[in-house]
């Protein structure tokens, strides 16, 4: 989806046609691969890793507040493991359980509790002025 928003933007490569081709289910080696190319081929730089990961972090907090994703569906991705450089990175984070069955052992009855601090938390990170370009 990334890749054909590009596309409608005006960024226009081979492989980014390519790559807004691919099924969902696509291979991820081959989706990973693809991007690479196509962001080769338009001359922008691969991200650094630790970047990269901040900059989802932010997105997954719009996310959660635009009603994209439920609360329970963070803990299917090692988030607890970036690297924060914020404040409200680290509240964010601090908040998002390592797995599924951690919310209920370690929240029993308060989830809701912990789901309205942790749109508060998404509120705050993704209200906060941009740490690094592109955020």
């Amino acid at each position: 989806m990334i890749a054909a928003e590009a596309l409608a933007a005006g960024l226009d490569t081979p492989t980014l046609c390519e790559l807004a081709g691919l099924p969902r289910n696509a291979d991820a080696r081959d989706i990973r691969d693809a991007f690479e190319q196509a962001l080769s081929e338009a001359g922008i730089e691969l991200p650094d890793p630790g970047l990269a990961r901040r900059h989802a972090l932010r997105r997954l907090a719009a996310r959660l507040i635009n009603g994209e994703i439920a609360p329970a569906d963070l803990a299917t991705d090692d988030w607890w493991e970036t690297e924060v450089e914020t404040v409200e990175e680290r509240s964010f984070v601090s908040l998002i359980p390592q797995c599924g069955c951690c919310i209920e052992y370690t929240l029993g009855l308060d989830q809701q509790t912990w789901a309205a601090e942790l749109r508060i938390a998404a509120l705050t990170l993704t209200s906060s002025p941009a740490t690094c370009p592109g955020c």
